[in-house]
């Protein structure tokens, strides 16, 4: 077989996606796989659909220009949605081809965390963002700011955590999110 970038690129070992205005342009075979679609179905479709609901989708978007680093560079943990509807823990990094205009074109890539976390506690989106904020060991004050709300907003939020998984501290909340 001859190794050339487009083969390099449907056969890499973790999901990848060319954007270009959160349109999926190009995808390769593990992305396939990940979100259990076959290439017709997601060529030419909003990223909206692989999201649990429209408002994520929107917050996901505008917390991604908010925080893009000088070289372009974003990442997250965050809960996807195969298009079967089954939801799942993803980490997402990408690069916006112009820092500038972040949605314009970039190029992303999927990492499947569903045989480390599984998502068994029904939590809202707002939940899911601050669960994954905190899991990346975020302090309330740094989560606020990153999803422009008050500390305060963020400490009620983990409370709301804490009692759907049973945790009585913030590290017993994170050994939870982890092993749920």
């Amino acid at each position: 077989m001859d190794l050339d970038y487009r083969t390099a690129f449907d056969l890499a070992p973790i999901g990848m996606i060319l954007s270009r205005r959160r349109l999926v342009v190009d995808c390769n075979r593990r992305v396939l796989e990940m979100f259990r679609a076959q290439r017709d179905e997601l060529v030419g479709l909003s990223f909206e659909a692989l999201y649990p609901s429209a408002a994520e989708y929107e917050r996901t978007g505008a917390r991604i220009v908010a925080s893009l680093g000088r070289d372009g560079c974003y990442a997250d943990d965050r809960v996807m949605k195969r298009m079967d509807g089954e939801l799942f823990w993803c980490h997402v990094s990408g690069r916006a081809l112009d820092a500038a205009d972040p949605h314009a074109a970039g190029i992303w890539s999927f990492e499947d965390l569903s045989a480390r976390r599984v998502l068994k506690v029904d939590f809202t989106a707002r939940e899911r963002e601050i669960a994954a904020l905190l899991i990346d060991g975020g302090t309330s004050k740094q989560i606020g700011k990153r999803l422009s709300i008050s500390p305060r907003t963020v400490d009620v939020y983990r409370a709301r955590l804490m009692r759907k998984v049973g945790a009585s501290t913030t590290p017993e909340l994170v050994h939870r999110l982890l092993s749920a």
